[in-house]
């Protein structure tokens, strides 16, 4: 029994011993293969962090060289290009400025400046298409009897009381081919084709002014000293129109995209969140923002306040957020830098207080918008020209100033067909009218100044809106956007000097003195604030028209100051503003998007930064 128990026992001790040891073991094998791995992981993640770091910035610089070399082809073929297809004009301008400020009728503006020179065509004597020999009229249908003629002065600013002149699509049926003009016509199932500019009175009257004749008034020379001098000292434009017979915004898109979409008056309410309300305008062929993009070519937005009818525009966020917005106010610095980039430079005004806080719409800014005094405006297109005459690039540089449309205004000329830009409607909420896009708008101002145009030229030339891109384009070398700018005439033909002058005038006249004083923000706001019946009528209206469109870019410029991370207050705001149905409820929205801006700008924290920081997932910018 003993040997059986001193067995166990032995056997019982040897097998204690020899698990300890292999518990040893196996504890070790386990320590050491854990800090082997932890070593392999962390040195593999260091060979791959290195790899991907070294692989970006390859990826990076690759990319970039590809770009450069892409952009550097493209200046080349652009160069053969524009040998191989080479026009009159065009000698040595490497910027293009444009300038359009808001609804005024060519009459309007010049029809009292007796402007004559040299016809660039023909290089004959010429006078401008104006109103000098004083038999134009329209009839006041409450007084059939009564010829209205144009006549000269007109009021510096229309005041709320005699209205805002209608110039909505409808409106400016009537005002071109009369009471009673119907679309579709009914003999061409199209526009009329007995267009005789004889409603100008009637329309007006119509809007409930109680002095409609006013519409025929226009300005002499000594209230527009600053427009007179330019079309006198460069070349005038007479025969320059809007794109379609209609409101601001699609003559806008026009000189942007060659189209607007299908946008045929101004735009419509949002109450959805459609793609056009959060991604902005599109058009099938994109703008030509978008070519010069593609082309590596610079190109710059100055905005004369927050609400710039350009940031409407689809992809218009990215860009500002690479940088190609910039305040009116950099405008004379930036220009005056040698290594100035932009090729094209698109300037919008102040568009004055679209706010709850005035009851005068668009005043104390510098769109010239017939509510507001004229004389701010003539205050802009002297500062836009003397920064540009006293900049470097004067004598690389084309600046044209024209109108978007006529405002409701009088003018004398028919307007004449035009070739439809041929691309789909991109949102059926465009489509108000069903309207086809052959047929041009009323007459616009537009002078062309360059120290490459002789002094005193007029031009007869057919030109719209899409004129624009058509001059970039071809400037540039890059492809017509739609049908309508492949056929439009551009302006380089005016540049026909081979060297550039050296009399052009360094300053322009002042301003005439108008005697209009701005109401600022907080005295208008008591105004309004001590005034409850003024709030119940606007708690009463439906949205005006001319705000739809600026309460659409104070949308998309508020939601850029919210984080894309932030989904919930994005979703939030975007119901406030599809809620809103009245015209009290829209001026509060434009004032609370306008103070958030103002306040941003002030603290010195742009937009750019609000979205790079909130989100991993914010897309890049372009």
């Amino acid at each position: 029994m003993w040997v059986a128990e001193w067995v166990c026992k032995g056997w019982y001790w040897i097998s204690n011993w020899v698990c300890k040891a292999w518990h040893t073991v196996v504890e070790w094998v386990c320590i050491a293969w854990h800090w082997i791995v932890i070593a392999v992981c962390i040195a593999w993640a260091w060979v791959a962090r290195t790899a991907c770091t070294i692989w970006a910035w390859i990826a990076k610089w690759v990319c970039v060289a590809w770009t450069n070399a892409v952009c550097w082809l493209l200046v080349i073929v652009r160069s053969v290009r524009r040998r191989r297809h080479a026009t009159a004009g065009s000698p040595g301008i490497k910027h293009v400025f444009v300038l359009m400020l808001e609804n005024r009728s060519f009459d309007h503006m010049l029809g009292f400046a007796r402007l004559s020179g040299t016809d660039p065509a023909t290089g004959a004597p010429t006078d401008a298409d104006d109103l000098r020999a004083g038999t134009h009229f329209n009839i006041d249908p409450a007084d059939p009897t009564n010829q209205v003629l144009a006549a000269s002065p007109a009021d510096f600013a229309i005041s709320t009381a005699d209205k805002d002149p209608p110039h909505e699509f409808l409106n400016a049926l009537e005002q071109l081919a009369g009471p009673g003009a119907r679309f579709p016509d009914p003999v061409t199932n199209g526009y009329p084709a007995a267009i005789d500019n004889s409603g100008f009175i009637s329309a007006y009257r119509g809007a409930g002014s109680p002095d409609p004749a006013k519409i025929m008034n226009c300005f002499a020379p000594r209230q527009l000293p600053v427009l007179t001098a330019l079309a006198r000292e460069f070349a005038v434009c007479d025969r320059w129109f809007s794109a379609l017979p209609g409101p601001t915004w699609p003559n806008r898109f026009f000189a942007h995209a060659a189209s607007s979409g299908g946008l045929d008056d101004s735009p419509s309410g949002f109450e959805v969140a459609t793609s056009t309300l959060v991604d902005g305008y599109r058009f099938w062929n994109g703008t030509i923002f978008d070519r010069l993009e593609a082309a590596c070519i610079d190109w710059e937005i100055f905005e004369g306040d927050e609400f710039p009818v350009t940031f409407a525009l689809s992809g218009m966020d990215l860009y500002a957020l690479d940088g190609h917005f910039t305040d009116f106010e950099d405008f004379r610095t930036k220009i005056s830098d040698p290594d100035y980039a932009p090729r094209y430079v698109f300037i919008e005004p102040n568009y004055g207080n679209v706010l709850p806080t005035t009851k005068e719409d668009f005043t104390c800014g510098n769109s010239q918008h017939p509510l507001d005094d004229i004389t701010r405006g003539e205050r802009l297109i002297k500062d836009v020209y003397e920064a540009l005459r006293g900049s470097p690039h004067w004598e690389s540089s084309l600046l044209v100033v024209t109108y978007d449309e006529h405002g409701g205004f009088y003018d004398h000329v028919r307007p004449p067909g035009a070739v439809a830009p041929g691309d789909p409607i991109s949102d059926p909420d465009n489509d108000h009218h069903h309207f086809d896009f052959r047929q041009l708008g009323v007459r616009v101002p537009a002078v062309v100044i360059s120290p490459y145009v002789k002094r005193g030229t007029i031009d007869h030339t057919t030109y719209d809106h899409s004129s624009i891109p058509a001059t970039v384009e071809r400037l540039f070398g890059l492809a017509a956007l739609t049908a309508r700018d492949a056929a439009a005439r551009d302006v380089l033909h005016l540049l026909q000097l081979a060297r550039p002058r050296t009399d052009t005038p360094v300053t322009l006249p002042e301003p005439a003195d108008s005697g209009f004083v701005c109401t600022s923000d907080a005295q208008a706001a008591s105004v309004v604030a001590a005034d409850p019946m003024l709030r119940r009528t606007m708690a009463q209206s439906p949205v005006p028209a001319p705000l739809k469109g600026f309460l659409h870019v104070s949308y998309r410029k508020r939601l850029e100051t919210i984080p894309i991370a932030d989904q919930a207050a994005r979703q939030r705001l975007t119901s406030r503003f599809t809620a809103i149905r009245t015209e009290l409820e829209a001026r509060e929205f434009i004032h609370e998007s306008r103070t958030i801006l103002r306040a941003l700008r002030r603290s010195g924290r742009p937009l750019e930064t609000i979205r790079r920081v909130e989100s991993p997932s914010t897309p890049a910018p372009r």
